[in-house]
């Protein structure tokens, strides 16, 4: 780890050095096949500086882990953002990665008439047979151009967010209900500050059902291997949390408890902020989602004949608070005292690096399970890349090892020197 000289011509290069890289190390040095990792930053830099402090995995640490390494806790913990940065480590020294950090990819294509690739970098210039682009879903922060930057409130992404002390006094409108936005609300709550949560599309799972945390629901009900939606298909978010030892995210007990829900976020003028009509619409199906998985679980438990305790308790939602029944659909900055926006709005993703012919009009890539359509080009690390767990460690891994199966099978072909050439077979005469 942490070579300086970068070779002048290798197998394969991965490009990122979180989960999906590392993974794909894994499984690269498992075939023989020379490879390097180049990260610009250091081992799972978005773990450490595009999170905020209090953050935990939204996932206990027997299920999200490499097959080979467990955390350093108990296993129906949620590791905090250190812990998960030092876990990265502790596995990229267990697979011995040949990792570069602090190394930039600046530009990677095709050299012509030739089957390599050439690797423009901050130190110098690789050649490799394969690139793997590792560099996660965690790309370019999305803050739609609905607010102009002299509205007022100070303005971040929520990869910008520490925390509460942070922030300019005053309200917060925190847009986004994914994971993000609702943990980061409900902190903001419990610190003191009124807080608006700009709700749209979710589905909002239980934490735990029966005795069983909803990663191992999500596993006997088969949805972890549900397939990639269908290009064109709308994201839905999913509001989950491992906070305090996890808990079932629940907009209404949110609101009970002080915080102030209101539709998606539209428009702004004047000072004033407008939201769509949709927030019955959007609880009202994250209620659905929620109330499905519940179903399905009883369902299996009976088809199985399982002795899990029954949890009538579960399907009790709180009474529709205030701010639901009678919803907010402008809201004045300044008489809101609103110090501070913060944009949960997610990411996009940034391939301007790498030239090849793989990229749809809008830049995302194409691929069938990772594969580009460009032969020697790769992908690792995107949600939904094969499956719903392809974003996870552990689906992660299991992408990586299809990716460097595909890597050592064309390596068979590229090593294969005989001809098309009929061969009699032996004990036959030609007529």
């Amino acid at each position: 780890m942490g070579q300086n000289a970068l070779p002048a011509e290798i197998d394969t290069v991965i490009v990122g050095g979180g989960q999906a890289g590392l993974a794909a190390s894994e499984h690269l040095g498992r075939r023989g096949i020379a490879h390097i990792v180049l990260e610009r930053a250091r081992i799972a830099e978005s773990w450490r500086s595009m999170r905020w402090d209090s953050l935990v995995m939204n996932g206990p640490a027997w299920h999200d882990r490499f097959p080979s390494l467990a955390f350093d806790c108990p296993p129906d913990a949620f590791p905090g953002k250190d812990a998960v940065a030092q876990y990265m480590e502790r596995y990229a020294q267990k697979i011995a990665a040949p990792i570069h950090c602090g190394i930039e990819v600046l530009r990677a294509a095709r050299v012509p008439g030739h089957s390599h690739f050439q690797i423009d970098t901050s130190q110098g210039q690789i050649l490799a047979r394969s690139v793997i682009a590792a560099t996660g879903p965690f790309q370019t922060p999305i803050i739609p151009p609905i607010l102009p930057a002299d509205a007022g409130p100070q303005q971040i992404h929520s990869s910008q967010y520490r925390n509460p002390d942070q922030l300019a006094p005053g309200a917060v409108l925190v847009v986004g209900a994914g994971s993000s936005g609702a943990q980061i609300a409900q902190e903001l709550a419990a610190a003191g500050r009124q807080v608006y949560l700009s709700v749209g599309a979710h589905d909002r799972p239980p934490r735990r059902y029966r005795g069983r945390d909803f990663v191992w629901w999500l596993g006997v009900l088969g949805k972890w291997n549900a397939d990639t939606p269908a290009p064109g298909t709308a994201h839905v978010t999913i509001a989950v949390s491992g906070t305090d030892g996890g808990h079932t995210v629940d907009f209404r007990r949110m609101a009970h408890n002080g915080v102030v829900l209101v539709g998606m976020t539209e428009a702004y003028r004047d000072g004033r902020v407008t939201f769509a009509g949709d927030l019955a619409e959007n609880i009202a199906q994250g209620d659905a989602n929620y109330l499905s998985v519940l179903d399905q679980a009883d369902a299996y438990i009976a088809a199985h004949g399982l002795d899990l305790p029954p949890e009538p308790e579960a399907r009790i939602l709180p009474a529709d608070p205030e701010c639901l029944r009678h919803p907010i659909r402008t809201l004045d900055l300044q008489q809101a005292k609103i110090g501070t926006v913060i944009w949960a709005t997610g990411f996009r993703q940034d391939f301007s690096w790498l030239e090849a012919d793989t990229f749809d009009a809008q830049g995302r890539p194409q691929h069938q399970r990772g594969v580009g359509r460009v032969p020697g080009v790769y992908f690792l690390g995107l949600p939904w890349l094969t499956r719903r767990g392809s974003a996870f460690i552990w689906g992660v891994w299991h992408d990586a090892k299809f990716i460097a199966d595909q890597i050592a099978i064309q390596r068979g072909y590229d090593a294969y020197s005989g001809t098309a050439a009929p061969v009699q077979n032996p004990g036959h005469t030609a007529l």
